[in-house]
C-alpha cells in the first residue's frame, strides 16, 4: 500500500503562485510516475503533471505549459507542483496521485494511488 499526503493548497489571487507538495510513503514500486490531476466543481478529474520518479522525465498538460513546473524530492519522496502566474482556471481540488511504470497516462482510470485533495481557489 502506499499513502500520498498532499498540502500546499489555499487561496490565491490572480497572478499569485502556490506551491503544493506530496509526500508518498509505503511500498511503492519499482518504477512509477506521480503527479497531479484537479477537479473543478462539476468538472471531469483533469490531467495537469507527472514526474517519472527514475529519471525525472516530465509531461505536462497544455493548460499549464510555461506555468506550472513539476519536481520531486528522492530523498524525501515528494513530488511538488510550483503554480505561477495563477488564473481563475486554476480553481479546483489537486489531487496527488502515483502509477506504476513510467508511461504518463491522461486518464485518471490508470493512476493506481490518490491523496485526499488539496484545494486551490484563485480570485481575480
Amino acid at each position: 500500500q502506499v499513502q500520498l499526503v498532499e498540502s500546499g493548497g489555499g487561496l490565491a489571487q490572480a497572478g499569485d503562485s502556490l506551491r503544493l507538495s506530496c509526500a508518498a510513503s509505503g511500498n511503492t514500486f519499482r518504477n512509477y510516475l506521480m503527479g497531479w490531476f484537479r477537479q473543478a466543481p462539476g468538472k471531469e478529474r483533469e490531467f495537469v503533471a507527472t514526474i517519472a520518479w527514475s529519471d525525472g522525465d516530465v509531461t505536462s498538460a497544455d493548460s499549464v505549459k510555461g506555468r506550472f513546473t513539476i519536481s520531486r524530492d528522492n530523498a524525501k519522496n515528494t513530488v511538488y507542483l510550483q503554480m505561477n502566474s495563477l488564473k481563475p482556471d486554476d480553481t479546483a481540488i489537486y489531487f496527488c496521485t502515483l502509477k506504476a511504470g513510467t508511461w504518463a497516462s491522461r486518464d485518471p482510470v490508470m493512476y493506481d494511488y490518490w491523496g485526499q485533495g488539496t484545494q486551490v481557489a484563485v480570485s481575480s
